[in-house]
């Protein structure tokens, strides 16, 4: 198959150029391969014409077709092969999606998705986070759980305490509705501790609660962003902030990784022009590195310079184990430019669903607009628990107590993980809750992590997280915070009977 000739008016070779001009030329391209791929005119293993002898085969600039080959293989409908080319992807992804989530054969979903918008279908095809990696199988196994805090260390008779406290003295007052931009305590609660805890000094009125940081996430890419609009990526990173961004309808650009954090200059040799960043500099998900002082103040610089925004998912930061805490990014952001996420699920317990945006001033009101036009405000209840929570002391002596037990409980996972050799190599971390243990390259983590699954333990294979599958390796993410002892030992048991 070959693309039809484009005979309107070509599209400059300059990235940065207006996206009036260079929008419908790649989505034009991107639509005519994406359906020719889908249609089969394109079989799986076909190899793509090279990016330059394709350009001048349809009157596009090469930085055009790029873009149209960007967003495929972001979407997982090509993929590159270092020195060979580009080729079709092998699996297509409805079918990446039914095998990451490593569960039981879900009925066909063609017909659904054909009833979507295209943006519907996109999204309901897009990566998502391995659902049993998260909820667990068994009702008693926590090896290794992927974003727990040791939630059998969690002071729950304090919690009830509180609850039945809020309840008698303003119980009338939580059952009605509320300042879509949260619970007034709450907020100045969040501020002050936000000030004490990453060195941002905010007031109450930049706070927006929000039913955690996915919501948050989609916010900043709902309010900041156009369809079209290219918005940078970690490579390797966060599932939900790249599903986010895809149901904006932007245009992602996966920039890469390495241990100092997102390559700043990379992301502007690929798209200067970029609108929104959203990054995870204190403890990078997945990998963990920390992102160094001159790349945090090169990327508040871009964004300065291009009026770009950055966002930073800031979800475990509280859990650092060596060292002083960095500071946060928007703590020294002079220009204004970063928007803070930050959530409660780590730091207290993922069902309480509550997460919180710091925003800059001129943003707050889209922000409240966004949850008005959503679900109106956050549970009122639980935002009263914890403002009482944090407002007590409670706050502060729980992650005291946290940053202890996770801690000597990465220890225990290292200890542990030693008898598996080469087999499985476990990279130590300043902090988070997660560890990545290295697979010789030549293992497929997925089929690691589906086998380790069907003997009730949940890892997490790192390949689904990158956007360009030739940049990805081999690797298991292993939770150990949520994971107790016992369980952490018939985990390594388990896993050394699945790699050998």
């Amino acid at each position: 198959m070959t693309p039809a000739r484009n005979t309107g008016s070509s599209v400059d070779g300059d990235r940065g150029s207006s996206r009036a001009t260079a929008a419908p030329a790649y989505k034009a391209l991107y639509e005519q391969l994406r359906t020719s791929i889908l249609t089969g005119q394109l079989p799986a293993g076909t190899r793509l014409p090279p990016s330059r002898s394709l350009a001048t085969e349809t009157g596009m600039s090469r930085n055009t077709v790029l873009a149209a080959f960007e967003q495929l293989q972001a979407e997982g409908y090509i993929t590159g092969r270092q020195g060979s080319g580009t080729y079709v992807a092998s699996v297509l992804p409805e079918q990446v999606l039914r095998a990451t989530t490593a569960g039981p054969a879900a009925p066909s979903r063609s017909t659904g998705h054909a009833k979507l918008s295209a943006r519907g279908r996109l999204l309901a095809s897009t990566r998502r986070v391995p659902l049993p990696s998260v909820l667990g199988r068994r009702p008693h196994g926590t090896a290794f759980l992927i974003g727990l805090p040791a939630l059998d260390a969690f002071p729950f008779d304090t919690w009830a305490k509180l609850h039945r406290e809020r309840f008698r003295k303003s119980g009338p007052q939580l059952m009605r509705y509320d300042d879509p931009a949260g619970y007034r305590p709450l907020r100045e609660a969040v501020a002050g501790h936000i000030s004490t805890a990453r060195g941002i000094h905010c007031s109450p009125e930049q706070v927006i609660i929000t039913t955690g940081s996915q919501q948050a996430l989609e916010f900043c890419a709902r309010i900041l962003l156009d369809p079209g609009d290219p918005a940078w990526l970690e490579d390797p990173g966060y599932l939900g902030a790249r599903a986010a961004l895809i149901s904006a309808g932007a245009r992602i650009v996966p920039v890469p990784v390495d241990r100092h954090g997102l390559d700043v200059g990379a992301g502007v040799a690929l798209e200067p022009a970029a609108r929104l960043a959203v990054v995870t500099p204190s403890h990078q998900f997945p990998l963990g590195h920390t992102m160094s002082l001159e790349r945090r103040l090169a990327l508040i610089d871009w964004a300065g310079d291009n009026d770009a925004w950055v966002v930073e998912d800031d979800y475990d930061a509280e859990f650092r184990y060596h060292g002083k805490p960095h500071a946060a990014l928007m703590a020294i952001d002079t220009r204004r430019r970063v928007i803070y996420v930050g959530t409660f699920s780590k730091v207290l317990f993922p069902g309480l669903r509550l997460g919180y945006i710091i925003a800059p001033p001129d943003l707050v009101d889209g922000f409240i607009a966004a949850h008005l036009s959503t679900d109106m405000h956050a549970h009122l209840v639980d935002q009263a628990v914890v403002a009482d929570f944090i407002e007590q002391g409670h706050l502060t002596r729980h992650l005291r107590r946290m940053r202890v037990l996770h801690r000597e409980r990465q220890y225990e996972l290292i200890r542990y993980a030693e008898r598996l050799g080469d087999q499985l190599r476990l990279e130590p971390s300043d902090g988070g809750l997660h560890l990545v243990g290295r697979l010789p390259q030549e293992r497929d983590d997925r089929a690691v992590a589906r086998a380790a699954l069907r003997q009730g333990v949940h890892t997490w294979p790192l390949s689904i997280h990158y956007l360009r599958p030739e940049n990805s390796s081999s690797a298991l993410l292993l939770g150990y915070a949520g994971t107790t002892t016992e369980d952490m030992r018939h985990g390594i048991a388990t896993l050394s009977t699945v790699l050998t």
